[in-house]
């Protein structure tokens, strides 16, 4: 007689919302922020303005130093770090709203130059855990009424990039200036761009059309969306798209 012992195993992701994370909203953002000041939590407050405008991932934020961003008592407006995953540098702007909270933090803490701007309270981990860093990101989102299945990390690191789609309709600004992403198609993943033409005439705003030795813009009245298939000025990266007019 032989007994067959079979073991389920629970998929990590059942009952699990997945997939891209949710940008936060400007209200979100100033809701987060204005429950941060009232709680006098000038960690979080340093962390959730960093975190916004460095647009790093987690991995990276959490490793940040002071000398990354600081020069003795100074915090600049301006950093670059080298990125773990991709082994590429990376600048970004600190703005004066993130400086001053920074500056907060590191005199507070009384943080030295070779000190993780976040650290750990395990005596084994110079610097917060990503994990950890997840925990405090739901907990502001859940802190404004927000489901925090719909949000984490990577809702920090796209929320910028949307808000300054949103305000330009410039997909190439979102992808040079502030994801430094290759490919125009992620930048449109990560900037909520959901509609194919949208994207395609956000890529075409920003080429330069070369013809008959005239610059022109792509306009709206001259654009036609995309059928079944990608044009091939989508598909270049940082290459000049050639249109002729005459021909249009």
């Amino acid at each position: 007689m032989s007994i067959t012992a079979t073991c389920s195993r629970q998929p990590w992701n059942k009952g699990k919302l997945v997939g891209q994370k949710t940008p936060l909203r400007l209200r979100d953002i100033w809701a987060i922020r204005v429950r941060l000041q009232i709680a006098e939590r000038t960690r979080d407050l340093a962390l959730f303005d960093l975190a916004i405008d460095s647009k790093l991932r987690a991995c990276d934020l959490t490793k940040l130093r002071v000398c990354d961003v600081a020069h003795g008592e100074h915090v600049s407006s301006r950093a670059m770090v080298m990125q773990q995953k991709t082994q590429r540098p990376v600048q970004f702007e600190i703005t004066e709203q993130t400086r001053a909270a920074l500056a907060a933090w590191i005199h507070q803490a009384q943080l030295r130059s070779e000190d993780c701007i976040f650290s750990s309270r395990l005596h084994t981990s110079d610097h917060l855990s990503t994990r950890q860093y997840a925990r405090i990101v739901k907990g502001w989102v859940k802190a404004i009424g927000l489901d925090p299945a719909m949000y984490g990390t990577h809702t920090m690191r796209r929320t910028k990039a949307s808000l300054i789609y949103r305000r330009t309709k410039n997909l190439r600004e979102a992808q040079l200036l502030f994801l430094n992403c290759e490919k125009i198609s992620v930048a449109a993943s990560w900037s909520s761009i959901s509609s194919v033409q949208e994207i395609a005439f956000s890529t075409a705003q920003a080429f330069v059309i070369v013809s008959h030795g005239r610059k022109v813009r792509m306009s709206k009245r001259c654009f036609k969306p995309p059928i079944n298939r990608q044009p091939d000025w989508y598909v270049g990266e940082r290459k000049l798209a050639t249109y002729d007019v005459g021909s249009g």
